[in-house]
């Protein structure tokens, strides 16, 4: 037994060259186009950032994780709508107890991106022990059942540890990993290489990183899960995104070209014009390509979606049929477009918005509360404006699929 265990945990000795190129180089001839998506997608986020009032940032952010969370365990073949990730996070869970399952798993997504966008990652994402520290903050948080994986080949149940490095041979598709012993060589590598980019490095590093993971593989199961938070975290903090915009929405909506191309990044080089490490160049500069162009185009959806007047306009439609059904009170409207327009409202300013007395505009606001449209950090901070999942599609249409007989 000891000597099966020693096998298994052995260094068989891998070159570090074998995981080469970490980077498109400066001299390939991939780089300007790639360097021209690196600005624009740069440029871009930038301007969505500064169109938004600084109150509507943190309010968009929580929606944003709940989308992302949804998109990420889209691509596991887990279905956990936002309305019942939402629910999760207010620990109203499913009676049936996979869904419940389901709905911890979306809480600890969640909440280990909610970590990083408070910057506790920040300076440490790609180090060795960053990212054995996404992987345990997430499988902490996990039910006991969706802690065991199955060996496709053996059909051996392992358990995944939580932060733990694989301890065994592992084979995805056609592409073997590394030995287990050779994996912290091959992480302390990734964090030499991407641990020390400039700006554009570290956006294109972003997409090249994401596959280098999965690659090396680090551990028995969640590497795709923590290539797609890690790439997160990367862009967060190179553009300072403020959590805005999610690459995993794109990459869930064209899933078979995403895993089709971290497929073919695993190729080994074809002849002397693709670059010149182990693996292919060419196959690493299409994926960058491809990861850059879905970035771009999330960037833009949210910046459709959060356009002023079209969002006033889809809030005010929902306010008035509301009203009109009498689930909110008259003049609510006033109040959610005074927000809307200032960013933030304080409370002793909503009885003049709405042209009535103190009790009434208390009326009102309390309601907007109630149906979780808006929100405050005490009974005397002023009002910000809330993105319930359970409206995203008369809010914020396309954001994800809508959810059917859903409590609203």
């Amino acid at each position: 037994m000891e000597a099966d265990i020693e096998a298994a945990h052995k260094d068989r000795g891998e070159p570090i060259s074998l995981a080469e190129p970490f980077l498109i180089g400066t001299d390939s001839r991939f780089r300007g186009s790639l360097t021209d998506l690196a600005f624009e997608l740069a440029q871009k986020s930038a301007g969505l950032r500064r169109s938004l009032p600084e109150s509507l940032l943190r309010s968009l952010a929580d929606l944003v994780r709940a989308m992302n969370c949804y998109y990420s365990n889209l691509i596991e073949g887990h279905d956990t709508h936002p309305v019942d990730i939402e629910r999760a996070l207010k620990h109203d869970y499913s009676k049936d107890a996979k869904k419940r399952d389901l709905q911890l798993e979306a809480q600890a997504h969640v909440a280990v991106q909610k970590w990083i966008d408070n910057g506790d990652l920040n300076g440490r994402a790609v180090t060795s022990d960053g990212i054995r520290e996404i992987h345990r903050r997430f499988c902490e948080l996990l039910p006991e059942d969706l802690l065991w994986v199955e060996d496709p080949e053996t059909k051996e149940r392992v358990r995944i540890v939580a932060g733990e490095l694989r301890r065994k041979d592992v084979r995805v598709g056609q592409h073997i990993a590394v030995s287990p012993g050779a994996v912290p060589r091959f992480l302390k590598r990734f964090e030499q290489v991407y641990n020390s980019l400039g700006k554009t490095d570290s956006v294109l590093g972003a997409a090249a990183a994401h596959h280098r993971l999965v690659w090396i593989h680090p551990f028995v199961d969640g590497n795709g899960r923590v290539a797609r938070l890690l790439s997160h975290a990367m862009l967060r903090e190179t553009l300072d995104t403020g959590a805005l915009w999610s690459v995993a929405r794109g990459l869930a909506r064209k899933v078979d070209g995403y895993k089709s191309h971290l497929a073919t990044c695993d190729n080994t080089r074809r002849n002397d014009l693709d670059g010149r490490g182990n693996l292919s160049e060419e196959a690493l500069a299409a994926f960058t390509g491809f990861f850059l162009e879905i970035c771009i185009d999330q960037v833009e959806f949210m910046e459709s979606l959060m356009q002023p007047d079209r969002l006033r306009a889809r809030i005010l439609l929902w306010a008035e049929e509301e009203i009109k059904v009498n689930a909110l009170p008259p003049t609510s409207g006033s109040i959610l477009e005074a927000v809307l327009y200032r960013g933030e409202l304080p409370r002793g300013d909503a009885a003049g918005v709405v042209g009535a007395g103190e009790r009434h505009a208390r009326r009102i606001v309390s309601a907007l509360i109630r149906r979780g449209v808006l929100a405050s950090e005490s009974q005397r901070s002023p009002l910000r404006l809330v993105f319930p999942a359970a409206l995203a599609s008369r809010w914020m249409p396309g954001l994800f699929p809508e959810k059917v007989n859903m409590r609203i």
